[in-house]
């Protein structure tokens, strides 16, 4: 867990879930949902990359919120191939809407997480409230049916990821005209390279914000 990590249960499509909030400091500007990766594969919630992730948007702001997917942890169920586990995120979604009403809302994820990322995000947009930005790093592209993205998501990925090859993500990307961030040297856990993932994120964000403005 981060420091400042609270945990919470919440009531999920196959039974209770495990979670976790990072607060900022300050009250929230907005809410970042964070997904774990695979959990036949050790994925979970602790995940370092997850936690970077939440630190990260804790950095700028954001309450973040994550849950451990189904049969991983204390949450129940076991694993939907997906489909169950974006339920799960959308009744995340839900319930953190009814706390922090009328903040926008973060989508983030690493590996299989950003699969369930970018089904929320179709399904958000469908229902005419889209996700203020993604962050997917280690983008299963090629493993997964990742739905198309918004232009101005966050791509993070490793050059040398020897789970989800770069050439793949690529393919992917290039169809929708959105750049991927490449981190040299990085695999596909980012081991001694969370920090570039932290850095890029709170570059752009703030960039853009200042912008904005």
């Amino acid at each position: 867990m981060n420091k400042n990590s609270e945990k919470f249960t919440l009531a999920g499509g196959a039974g209770p879930m495990e979670g976790l909030l990072d607060h900022p400091q300050e009250a929230p500007r907005g809410i970042a949902l964070v997904a774990h990766p695979h959990p036949l594969y050790g994925g979970t919630m602790d995940n370092k990359v997850a936690q970077t992730l939440a630190r990260t948007f804790v950095g700028l702001g954001y309450v973040a919120a994550r849950i451990n997917f189904r049969g991983v942890g204390a949450s129940a169920g076991v694993h939907d191939h997906g489909l169950g586990e974006t339920d799960d995120m959308a009744l995340l979604l839900a319930h953190m809407r009814a706390q922090y009403p009328g903040l926008p809302v973060a989508l983030s994820g690493f590996s299989f997480g950003t699969f369930v990322q970018s089904q929320l995000a179709q399904r958000m947009a469908a229902a005419g409230a889209p996700a203020e930005r993604l962050v997917l790093v280690g983008s299963a592209a090629g493993k997964w049916a990742m739905a198309d993205i918004p232009a101005d998501s966050i791509l993070i990925h490793g050059e040398l990821d020897e789970t989800i090859p770069l050439k793949d993500v690529f393919d992917w990307a290039r169809p929708q005209d959105i750049p991927v961030i490449v981190i040299p040297g990085a695999d596909h856990f980012f081991h001694r390279k969370l920090q570039h993932i932290k850095s890029w994120i709170g570059q752009l964000w703030q960039g853009d914000a200042a912008q904005a403005d």
